[in-house]
């Protein structure tokens, strides 16, 4: 299998955890990423990925940020560590991501990834806690980087979504029901937790915009209910509005 990975920050091509997914058998596209200019790290990233088209991409520490950053169309996310709050633009992924992460990271925290997973309206599953610092060159981080490569090698999808793909339209900021009769979203602006009330007579989709009540930005929020009754709950900037 074709995999793609970009290193971090003073790190370079043909590092451990690019060694071992090669020594396992896997074709390993590791290109040299500028570590001053993001931007060109970026264009790097997305050149090798349209001349190799790889099934997944592999993303550790700033290298994790650039993968959120470049058009990887149908290819699975694993990110180690990622250090999208410090790179890029991007502040959510991509519905087929995984992120492997210690807690005892003293560069990038955790809670970094708790975020991020709560913005893209992830599975709790994708977030696996593993190793214990931040280059996570462990066996047992190792192993579980490889598990979700071969996983998707051999099923096309990670472990937790085999049981149905992405949505048509992936929400670009997602939450679940809190209840019956609330739901939260997370305020494209400032970040903070809005709980809403839902209000189903209106329908099993709807869209409407409404203020953050912490920050005043206005949000369009979007609700669509399954035939289950799982609501989810997203909102988006009002300028990305059709």
């Amino acid at each position: 299998m074709k995999i793609l990975f970009l290193h971090g920050w003073h790190s370079v091509p043909g590092g451990v955890k690019p060694t071992y997914l090669k020594d396992h058998g896997h074709s390993v596209i590791n290109p040299a990423l500028d570590d001053d200019n993001f931007d060109a790290a970026v264009q790097v990233a997305q050149a090798e990925f349209n001349r190799h088209h790889p099934k997944v991409v592999v993303g550790s520490s700033r290298g994790g940020a650039v993968a959120m950053n470049i058009d990887s169309g149908n290819a699975v996310l694993v990110l180690v560590c990622p250090a999208w709050k410090k790179y890029g633009k991007a502040k959510r992924t991509k519905h087929r991501t995984a992120i492997l992460h210690s807690r005892a990271d003293d560069v990038v925290p955790f809670e970094d990834s708790e975020t991020l997973v709560a913005h893209s309206g992830l599975a709790p599953e994708s977030l696996i806690e593993v190793g214990a610092d931040h280059r996570l060159a462990d066996e047992e981080s190792l192993a579980a980087m490889l598990w979700l490569c071969e996983h998707v090698d051999k099923h096309g999808l990670l472990p937790w979504l085999d049981d149905g793909d992405a949505p048509e339209h992936e929400p670009r900021n997602g939450s679940a029901a809190a209840s019956d009769n609330s739901a939260s979203y997370i305020c494209d602006a400032c970040g903070e937790t809005i709980v809403i009330p839902l209000d189903l007579t209106e329908g099993h989709d709807q869209e409407y915009v409404e203020d953050c009540p912490v920050c005043c930005n206005p949000n369009v929020i979007h609700v669509s209910v399954s035939a289950s009754g799982a609501a989810q709950v997203w909102a988006a900037p009002e300028q990305d509005r059709e």
